[in-house]
């Protein structure tokens, strides 16, 4: 186990505290979907060449939100056990 110490405001610390974001286990769990996001940001970024080249045309808004909103369906099913 590695032990961090940081500055922070005292505003942002007060606020942190109050709302119990300086636990060992929310910094952890914060930490880590950074973490993630970061990752799947880079990915991303790697790929925009390849997919440039396809010629693919962007999607539009509603294209968009109708590809979340079916990805949003089928984890809830999962989540169900369906």
């Amino acid at each position: 186990m590695t032990k961090v110490q940081i500055e922070l405001p005292d505003a942002t610390a007060k606020a942190a505290q109050a709302a119990g974001l300086l636990t060992s286990e929310a910094l952890d769990r914060l930490l880590s979907n950074a973490l993630h996001r970061r990752q799947a940001a880079d990915w991303l970024l790697s790929i925009a060449d390849e997919v440039a080249a396809t010629g693919a045309s962007p999607m539009s808004e509603a294209e968009i939100q109708a590809e979340v909103k079916a990805t949003r369906e089928v984890r809830r099913h999962r989540a169900a056990g369906d």
